[in-house]
């Protein structure tokens, strides 16, 4: 089992130039591509009237092989083409095609359907013209749209629109792989449904995978039957000060959640009676200087600091404090808005497994510039780990896990459930406990954003922060029996 790469356009272009050069056509890997589009159509939507949009490129060509196929099938189909084909396989299937032929945009009856065979993911410039008044109409279109490859102005390798407006298509169907316009918004949400097809290219090397199961399921912590909890592993929280403990809670409560056998939260003296007030299972320890924190933290296999910590030098001292400590740091929040002024300081304290979990807001103020700089987020993240020396998960409808060797993991399913007050606290404690049980920062990074975004969905409306763990353990359960 192996985790589903992520290509940019370059790296699907070599691979289809690998598969031509070791003697598949490309005319035979276009004529797969359109089967594979004509077959997804035929399986989620009845015959009705299909207007196929060709552009002038290779996409075009696939476009042309729908429209001959679903002729075939007794579909009433007409191709509207935007440009004469400029490759020769598509001046080839283009040839093949008996049916009626109109430019795109002339007058005509509307369609039931419509095929965006325009522009493939190597689109590098804005919509223009007819192709841009057909991106517009597409959110208020009566027909449905299928996108072959990726809807038109939408970058297949940063998901971002090319220029004033995109398609947006009720299903994508792409071949071989997904590419890195699938998984990042807006392009995510601009494809729909979304169908990757094999078309019998070869192995694709690369290193941006697809977040799920398949990169970390075999490397799980599970325990056996010679485990104690302290062989399951030691995870400590900081608390906020005596009105902020809450989220420190949170964030245990995902820890022991996730298997960590033993969990403490450190409490500032302040904050001990109403810690007290709420732990369970969970211990408590207090603490009153950075010396008490380092011997509370020093037998931790991981510390999590930052939720509701406050923006104050109390927290900037304990970080550094804890980064003297043999735990793994999981880094969120306070923890690390408190450097904006010199994160050059937090940087010289970290090592290679600890995580950083900021969300946009918190990555720009540690890592001034990157997410403007760079094509896309994913290519930020990377740098600020690389930056960082240590993992760094940037959280947001399209979560990107980067660490420091350039191994980069995207979630690729929405949870939207997740914008509420607490959640992220809650992550910081399944990617702590997963380390505290001896997992690869990088994976437990991964693995704990997925079981995160799973309960979510699973949940759906209503879910608030304290939903979390609980849920936890219907997807933890279903893991297991894999």
């Amino acid at each position: 089992m192996s985790a589903p790469e992520i290509l940019t356009v370059a790296e699907m272009t070599a691979a289809d130039q690998a598969a031509i050069a070791a003697g598949t056509p490309g005319l035979v890997l276009m004529e797969r591509a359109g089967a594979a589009v004509a077959e997804a159509i035929r399986a989620r939507f009845k015959p009705c009237k299909v207007a196929v949009l060709c552009g002038p490129g290779n996409n075009g060509g696939d476009g042309y092989v729908v429209a001959r196929l679903l002729k075939r099938r007794g579909w009433p189909v007409w191709v509207e083409t935007f440009g004469a084909p400029s490759t020769a396989d598509a001046r080839a299937m283009a040839g093949k095609w008996r049916g009626e032929t109109r430019a795109l945009g002339a007058a005509g009856r509307p369609a039931e359907l419509y095929v965006d065979a325009l522009f493939g993911a190597g689109l590098s410039k804005p919509l223009a013209n007819e192709a841009l008044r057909f991106a517009q109409m597409t959110p208020s279109l009566k027909g449905r749209v299928v996108a072959i490859d990726v809807p038109s102005g939408v970058s297949g390798d940063s998901g971002e629109r090319l220029g004033d407006s995109a398609v947006r298509a009720d299903l994508t169907v792409t071949f071989h792989r997904k590419k890195v316009g699938h998984v990042l918004e807006p392009g995510r949400s601009a494809c729909g449904e979304l169908v990757v097809a094999d078309i019998g290219l070869g192995p694709t090397p690369a290193t941006l995978l697809e977040n799920g199961p398949a990169l970390w399921l075999e490397r799980f912590p599970w325990p056996d039957s010679a485990s104690h909890k302290h062989a399951r592993g030691r995870l400590a929280v900081v608390s906020g000060e005596q009105t902020s403990t809450g989220a420190a809670r949170l964030a245990a409560r995902g820890g022991l959640r996730i298997g960590a056998g033993v969990v403490t939260v450190l409490s500032p003296l302040s904050a001990v009676a109403v810690n007290a007030a709420h732990l369970e299972a969970i211990m408590l320890r207090a603490f009153d200087s950075d010396a008490e924190l380092i011997e509370a933290a020093d037998s931790a296999d991981a510390v999590v600091i930052g939720p509701a910590a406050g923006v104050t030098p109390h927290t900037r001292a304990r970080v550094s404090a804890l980064a003297r400590t043999g735990a793994a740091l999981v880094l969120d929040a306070d923890a690390l808005t408190v450097f904006r002024d010199k994160p050059a300081d937090l940087f010289k304290a970290l090592d290679r497994d600890d995580v950083l979990t900021p969300h946009p807001g918190e990555f720009e103020r540690v890592f001034p510039g990157l997410l403007k700089a760079g094509p896309h987020r994913i290519e930020a993240a990377r740098q600020a780990a690389a930056r960082a020396g240590a993992i760094v998960l940037l959280k947001g409808a399209d979560t990107v896990i980067a660490a420091p060797d350039g191994r980069a993991a995207v979630n690729v399913e929405p949870a939207p459930w997740l914008a509420t007050a607490g959640s992220g606290d809650v992550l910081a404690g399944f990617i702590a406990g997963l380390i505290a049980q001896g997992m690869d920062s990088f994976e437990a990074a991964c693995a704990g954003s997925w079981i995160h975004a799973e309960c979510a969905r699973r949940h759906g409306p209503g879910l608030i922060a304290e939903d979390l763990p609980g849920l936890a353990v219907g997807v933890l359960g279903e893991l297991y029996k894999r």
